[in-house]
């Protein structure tokens, strides 16, 4: 709870553990190679910008305005240090212009084998392709409809237009309606890991499944909803 007494060594302290719980969450969507107390650091400097920038009158609390910012830094960091190599970040194009080629061709979602047998691979080169993607795509997802860089300032940000509302609306009308079409196991698998915070195992238990076909299905779902908005988002 923020106090309009409180000075901003005194916010940055009594939210240092927000911090560490928004890494951890993070940390377990994660490859191994990224490191909690890289996010936790970048954390930090959020926090510190955010006791800096927080304006009480605006009407958020700093704990909500703290949260955006902390996890903003920790996207902001991860994107910097991308460990995805450009081959993988190609591949993963080349299987969402796949899916995309497919659905336009079949008049329904591309399957595994489908997409395996466009790109010239048996399948399981092509879930062994998605595991290796998996660690960029996981932040895909949040690039469109988690968007930091833009809610990260929301008080001192220059006012949307009512362009900008209208855009922002109808893509998120268009994310709503792309995930609605997903098949029915892709669709759970982004409400249990989205909605309800489920981490892989978890899911993995629901789903019947091994944590790492969650991974894969996980990716591929990514790759699929990028060929679904591929007008927003290319």
């Amino acid at each position: 709870m923020y106090s309009s007494g409180q000075s901003k060594s005194e916010l940055v302290e009594q939210h240092a553990a927000l911090v560490k719980r928004i890494a951890y969450h993070l940390i377990a969507r994660l490859p191994p190679s990224v490191e909690a107390e890289d996010l936790i650091q970048a954390g930090m400097i959020g926090l510190l910008d955010a006791s800096h920038q927080f304006n009480a009158s605006q009407g958020a609390s700093f704990e909500t305005y703290a949260g955006i910012r902390i996890r903003g830094a920790m996207l902001d960091e991860i994107r910097r240090n991308d460990w995805a190599p450009r081959s993988v970040h190609k591949k993963a194009r080349d299987i969402s212009e796949k899916m995309q080629q497919i659905a336009q061709q079949k008049g329904r979602d591309a399957t595994d084998s489908e997409v395996a047998a466009a790109l010239g691979l048996d399948i399981n080169d092509y879930h062994q392709l998605l595991q290796d993607s998996t660690g960029h795509q996981l932040f895909s997802l949040d690039d469109f409809t988690d968007n930091d860089e833009t809610q990260a300032s929301p008080l001192s940000a220059r006012p949307a237009s009512p362009d900008d509302e209208v855009q922002d609306d109808s893509f998120q009308s268009a994310l709503a309606q792309a995930i609605e079409t997903l098949p029915d196991r892709e669709r759970l698998l982004m409400s249990l890991y989205y909605n309800d915070e489920l981490n892989l195992k978890e899911i993995g238990e629901v789903l019947g499944v091994s944590e790492s076909r969650v991974s894969q299905i996980h990716s591929q779902t990514v790759l699929r909803l990028r060929s679904k908005l591929r007008d927003w988002i290319m």
